[in-house]
């Protein structure tokens, strides 16, 4: 088990790794320092002074990969690579192109983007588990067509359009909730429960088929037919035993995105006003800060490869022959 552990640990590692050298040979190949300089300046027609002001002041008048200018190890350490990138190993995201602590950002968005997300994860598969297994229990007849139906008109529709819907339904003309913003305390309810609603719903239709199909699958099995014969009532044999043995595909498409919760929804988050690292990702985007970027880069990669662990670990709690391969 701990073998198994470590090099799943290992492999994470060196897609980390991978990850990491394409962004930043990805992002200094399209944009120099210079060009960076020239965005967050204003302008093409800059001073080449205010050019290498603006790199000094941030650490990019220094060489990319290799300072051979420089004694010793500062060779390999005085350079971009190793305090814009390889600093990120160590969790020292460093300032951003527009002078603010990137990690005092991240400390400050974690919370407002696990706000939203949690409920949003739990109560969204709650309801698709019971919304796949009512389809199920009432296949064959028309409660099952109209649910089918509904489900595919659900995952026909953009999450966008819920979101305008749900705003112009709930805010403007009935003026339940707020359009936008965010508050903590118990004020947090009002301003999460609309963008937790649409969240749910925008993804029940495309998970409540996937799960139908597994259930539907695990359905027409000997266990369930000798589980019927011993006298068990229908609701007993979809509850206790098909979710129960759906249990691997379920993880699946579960515990991967339990890290993700922290970088939050980019959408969602824009769209209702939401300080967290979905909306930060999204202005660092819109305002050519490339140092948050890459940052948001590297934490979204990390936390999916945790991910990936997780639920390699959850397969080996749930079914100890996957240890053995």
């Amino acid at each position: 088990m701990i073998n198994y552990i470590v090099r799943r640990i290992g492999y994470g590692f060196l897609i980390l790794v991978g990850v990491n050298l394409f962004t930043f040979v990805l992002f200094f190949t399209v944009n120099t320092p210079d060009d960076m300089a020239r965005m967050n300046i204003g302008g093409k027609r800059v001073s080449q002074d205010a050019i290498e002001k603006w790199k000094v002041e941030r650490g990019y008048d220094k060489p990319l990969l290799w300072n051979s200018a420089a004694p010793g190890l500062d060779k390999a350490t005085n350079t971009i690579f190793f305090e814009r990138s390889a600093q990120l190993f160590v969790l020292d995201f460093g300032p951003s192109d527009t002078g603010r602590d990137i990690g005092y950002e991240l400390r400050q968005r974690v919370g407002p983007s696990i706000a939203v997300a949690a409920p949003t994860f739990v109560l969204g598969l709650f309801v698709v588990i019971v919304y796949a297994l009512v389809m199920v229990f009432f296949r064959s007849t028309y409660l099952e067509f109209w649910g089918v139906a509904l489900a595919v008109f659900m995952m026909s529709v953009s999450a966008l359009f819920y979101i305008i819907l749900g705003q112009f339904l709930f805010s403007k003309m009935l003026k339940l909730v707020p359009i936008s913003g965010f508050a903590g305390g118990w004020n947090l309810v009002i301003f999460i429960t609309l963008p937790v609603l649409i969240g749910v719903v925008s993804r029940l239709g495309s998970d409540a088929l996937f799960y139908r199909t597994m259930f539907l699958e695990e359905i027409g099995k000997d266990y369930v037919r000798t589980a019927r014969a011993k006298g068990l009532s229908e609701p007993a044999v979809l509850f206790g035993h098909v979710l129960r043995n759906a249990l691997l595909p379920i993880l699946t498409s579960t515990v991967a995105v339990l890290p993700l919760l922290f970088m939050g929804a980019l959408i969602m988050e824009s769209f209702f006003g939401i300080p967290g690292l979905g909306s930060y990702t999204i202005d660092a985007i819109n305002g050519q800060d490339f140092a948050v970027v890459r940052s948001m880069v590297f934490v979204g990669s990390a936390l999916y490869i945790v991910g990936l662990i997780l639920t390699d670990i959850s397969y080996t709690i749930a079914d100890p022959r996957i240890r053995l391969s």
